[in-house]
């Protein structure tokens, strides 16, 4: 017994393959049950299907058929043709995986698109900047890193500079070359005499000593530094230090400390030197030192002898394109994100702007063309009392007056409107990479809010100090070199000590709060309880004011800075808090 003809009744869409008429079959009454029993033996080409009136017959007259179906429809037809489980579970099984494989497709575009401008941004023409010529970009730094100067985003840029380039730093044997005490060479981690290795960059916080200095480093290393408004600065000080220093310990807000600083102020205890002139301590000279102009003229030329550059941290924009036409450096060596920042009120940002083109100098105190700081300060001083900080801190006060006259000569010389084009990009540059790199555009947050513990900012003092948090999704390299712009000092000292002398990184958690016996904040420094514990005698004192002249020579042989550190207690604390 033959089948049953196809013929175009049986099998009216014309649907088949291969000759398998998909169609149902109207079939007359009882020929089901008569096909059904005789389908194994009667017909064996074709497929009857159980508990179904539709039969699949070998169909001749479909072999030519008006349509050839796709194999992934065959497949289909064939699973539900075999009707395991009901046909909407398919459709609906079909309709989830089609979702499914749009979406990771779609992922996968859109985070390649992500990776690819993250990875370009840092090789991008833009990343080097307008042509600096044929110069050679400098390796051999030594960046005198002053208190509350921005100078902390500056140890960034070199910091990232000479790990990209792999330099070797003269990095401390803690987190500060024997500060307050005069530099000495063999607070070097390494140091082993002169000219026995090759040191690239120094930049960690030190009491300048030149003799001490050039045992280090390099003939034809390039100094540098940055300063500050000594009125902005002791606002600055005040906030991080007073619980440090006890001149500001003892006084309730800078206003009283500035009506009258010698009713607080006691030269023998031990971290007052961050109450008065801080910048001249810091050069290495006599900040107690009673203000003469000879004597404020001579620590002039002193630091201009030595130092080829002196930046200004109320113009650090500026200040960043001068140093980079200086060291020959590539726009994105320069480029940074404000580290160390405090956390200022809105009513104390003023008019600043909330954009990336501003947030640096305003963590420095952004201040007008003339030199005077025109930021507001925290603690609400009067004009009367800020004159009174001026002269208070007058050796300071001069330095920042002739060196601010001297950095306007400089960009008299190198031309205000190439200034301001350099200007622009580099706030565009630093616009973009903090899109590319920090999470919510590059708004700066609390300590306790970044993920990461890695890269949280130590706190000290009074105020709060502000971090970053990355971009989420970004590529291997892309972090990496957004990661080296946003690392804290501490954190990335440690990791710098560790690449150079080859040992593991310990956790960076919170370094310093492993060693809370020993370590005591200093706003952006660190300084061992056991140490210091008393202050700095000034250099004249009882025994007599040391000439012009004897300061420059001690200056110079490191005679004097040393014989005159001794230190005493401070009689009514044991240790500093």
């Amino acid at each position: 017994m033959t089948g049953p003809r196809c013929s175009r009744c049986l099998c009216p869409s014309g649907r088949g393959t291969a000759g398998l008429c998909s169609q149902e079959v109207v079939l007359r009454p009882g020929e089901f049950n008569r096909l059904h029993q005789q389908s194994s033996a009667a017909i064996p080409p074709e497929r009857t299907i159980q508990r179904s009136r539709t039969k699949l017959h070998r169909c001749p007259c479909l072999r030519s058929g008006p349509r050839r179906l796709g194999p992934m429809t065959r497949m289909l037809r064939w699973l539900v043709g075999g009707r395991v489980g009901p046909v909407w579970m398919w459709k609906a099984l079909l309709i989830f995986v089609a979702i499914g494989f749009a979406g990771q497709l779609l992922g996968v575009i859109f985070n390649k698109s992500i990776h690819t401008a993250g990875r370009s941004i840092f090789t991008s023409p833009d990343a080097q900047g307008p042509s600096l010529g044929s110069c050679q970009p400098h390796t051999h730094i030594m960046f005198l890193k002053t208190h509350k100067t921005a100078s902390s985003t500056v140890l960034n840029m070199l910091y990232r500079f000479g790990e990209e380039r792999n330099l070797r730093f003269a990095l401390p044997l803690g987190y500060q070359l024997g500060y307050p005490l005069p530099f000495n060479a063999h607070r070097v981690k390494g140091y082993r005499g002169r000219g026995a290795m090759e040191y690239h960059i120094m930049g960690n916080h030190m009491r300048f000593n030149k003799p001490e200095v050039e045992k280090v480093m390099p003939a034809d290393t390039f100094y540098f530094s940055i300063i500050r408004n000594p009125v902005a600065l002791a606002e600055s000080s005040f906030a991080y230090y007073k619980e440090v220093a006890p001149a500001f310990r003892k006084a309730k807000t800078l206003g009283d400390f500035a009506d009258d600083p010698r009713k607080y102020y006691d030269p023998r205890l031990r971290n007052n030197h961050y109450a008065r002139n801080v910048l001249l301590f810091d050069f290495g000279m006599d900040h107690n030192a009673n203000f003469s102009e000879a004597l404020a003229r001579r620590a002039e030329q002193m630091i201009r002898q030595t130092f080829k550059l002196i930046l200004v941290s109320e113009y650090f924009d500026q200040s960043m394109i001068l140093l980079r036409h200086a060291l020959c450096w590539p726009l994105d060596a320069v480029v940074s994100f404000s580290l160390n920042a405090r956390q200022q009120k809105p009513s104390i940002l003023g008019g600043m702007s909330g954009s990336w083109v501003g947030k640096v100098a305003t963590a420095a105190g952004v201040g007008g063309k003339g030199g005077r700081s025109q930021a507001k300060t925290a603690t609400n001083v009067t004009e009367e009392q800020r004159e009174k900080l001026r002269q208070w801190n007058a050796l300071d006060w001069h330095l920042y007056k002739s060196f601010n006259r001297t950095f306007w000569e400089e960009i008299h010389r190198f031309g205000h409107a190439q200034m301001e084009e350099e200007v622009a990009l580099l706030r565009m540059r630093r616009e973009d990479l903090a899109r590319v790199c920090l999470r919510d555009g590059g708004k700066p947050v609390e300590a306790h809010r970044i993920r990461d513990k890695n890269i949280r900012p130590y706190q000290s003092g009074l105020v709060k100090i502000l971090g970053y948090e990355l971009q989420p999704g970004l590529d291997n390299a892309t972090r990496t070199s957004c990661l080296r712009m946003i690392r804290p000092e501490i954190q990335y000292k440690d990791v710098l000590d560790a690449k150079q002398f080859l040992r593991p990184l310990m956790a960076q958690a919170q370094p310093v709060q492993q060693n809370q016996g020993l370590m005591v904040a200093a706003g952006n420094s660190l300084l061992r309880q056991d140490s210091f514990r008393t202050g700095e005698r000034p250099f004249g004192g009882e025994a007599g004011r040391r000439t012009v002249e004897e300061v420059e020579r001690d200056w110079a042989r490191s005679r004097s800075v040393r014989r005159n550190q001794t230190l005493i207690g401070e009689p009514d604390k044991g240790r500093m808090r």
